[in-house]
């Protein structure tokens, strides 16, 4: 059995090289739970919108939703070339790309999430 590190076959003379089978998997479980992240953003931007009316007035809630949603279409666009990256990158042997994902996620849900205790509070 090949230890992690070790790259497995060739991939007919491009340089690139199969990583082994767990890299690979991790790397597609990362993607999988950007989408997921995405997708909850998107329930939570429609749940806020249609079934919180007494949380805020119409405007607020819908700027709520409106962050929360286009937070998740920026995961969702950016998820399969970010996996796309770290795959070629573990194919070729080379470090892995850093992510501006982490800060763009990060600082959205701050927002958010300031956002819905100002409403809370308010309202």
């Amino acid at each position: 059995m090949t230890r992690p590190s070790e790259p497995r076959g060739n991939n007919g003379g491009t340089g690139e090289t199969e990583p082994d089978y767990r890299f690979t998997l991790a790397n597609e479980r990362t993607f999988l739970a950007w989408i997921r992240t995405a997708l909850g953003l998107v329930a939570g931007g429609v749940a806020v919108h249609q079934l919180l009316p007494e949380l805020a007035d119409y405007g607020p809630r819908t700027a709520l939703a409106t962050i929360a949603i286009a937070l998740a279409m920026i995961l969702a666009a950016a998820s399969y070339p970010r996996w796309r990256q770290v795959q070629r990158a573990m194919r070729r042997g080379a470090p892995l790309p850093r992510s501006g994902l982490l800060i763009v996620l990060a600082g959205g849900v701050l927002v958010l999430t300031v956002f819905a205790a100002v409403l809370v509070v308010t309202g």
